[in-house]
Order: structure tokens, then C-alpha cells, then sequence
């Protein structure tokens, strides 16, 4: 009898088990057919993975109405996308945060931003910041101080 439910719950703890490793078993990743959808999944994208998993954004996207025409490039983990703004905004500060597209705080330089379509970038945490540059070149004047043209184009590059 002893033996019996020995084996008994030996059995039950084996099933028990085989059922939690079926269950936690790691699937294939799928891959997207040539048009960028998922067959295996009826349709729609891949998730985004990494940085770009908290952004806003994830193809290029145009914002606004106004006189003025300007683009900002993001660009984090070797992907991009290019924002289209039109605005009567003074600045690209104003112009950035009239769509949500940047948040930060303030500091005694002005608008420190901590986060692009959403990515985080946060140098007191991990040592990241966001690189804004116009033409590739460094601007001497945060987003907030930089009065903007009709036709410029900027970048906010995750940098470390």
C-alpha cells in the first residue's frame, strides 16, 4: 500500500512537471513576411524590442500646422525615424513639446530632456543622454533656446 502511493505521487509530480516545462518552453521567434506583416499571427507587426519597445512613434510621422517646416531625426539603437513638424512655434522646444514628442525638467540651462517619442535617457540613472544635434554639428543651445527657420533639420541622437 505504502509503495502505492509512492508511486502514485511520484507519477502526479512527474505530470506536474512535464506540464510547467510544456508550458514555459521557449517559442521560435516568428519572422514577418515581406510585406512587414505576420502570417503566424493573422496579421499586424512585430512587437518592438528593446529601447524602442517604450516609444511613442515607430515610423516616421508628421505633426501640426503652421508656417514653418522643420524635422527632427531620433535615433537610438542604430534605428530612426524622422519627425515632420509644422509650426508657428519660436522655438523647437515649444514646437517638440506642442506634440509630446520630448519631456525633461528644467534646469538652470534650460530644458533637460530625459525623454524622445518616449525613450528614456536619464544620465543620473544610466549614464544615457540625448545628443541634439543640426547638420551633424553640436548646437551651443538646448531645444528650448533654439529658435527655429522653415526648412531646418535637426537630430536627437541616445548617446552615452
Amino acid at each position: 500500500m505504502k509503495n502505492t502511493i509512492k508511486s502514485t505521487l511520484a507519477l502526479i509530480l512527474a505530470l506536474l512537471l512535464s506540464l510547467c516545462l510544456f508550458a514555459c518552453k521557449n517559442e521560435p521567434a516568428e519572422t514577418p513576411d515581406t510585406d512587414g506583416s505576420n502570417a503566424a499571427t493573422g496579421g499586424g507587426t512585430i512587437a518592438p524590442e528593446g529601447l524602442w519597445a517604450n516609444a511613442t512613434y515607430l515610423e516616421d510621422t508628421s505633426f501640426g500646422e503652421g508656417a514653418k517646416t522643420v524635422t527632427v531625426k531620433v535615433v537610438a539603437e542604430g534605428k530612426s525615424i524622422i519627425f515632420t513638424i509644422k509650426t508657428d512655434a519660436e522655438t523647437l522646444g515649444d514646437a517638440l513639446l506642442a506634440h509630446n514628442l520630448i519631456a525633461g525638467d528644467e534646469g538652470q540651462f534650460g530644458l533637460y530632456i530625459k525623454y524622445v517619442n518616449g525613450i528614456r535617457a536619464d544620465y543620473d540613472l544610466d549614464k544615457r543622454y540625448w545628443n541634439f544635434t543640426k547638420n551633424g554639428e553640436y548646437m551651443m543651445t538646448g531645444v528650448d533656446g533654439t529658435a527655429i527657420a522653415d526648412g531646418e533639420a535637426y537630430e536627437l541622437t541616445y548617446a552615452k
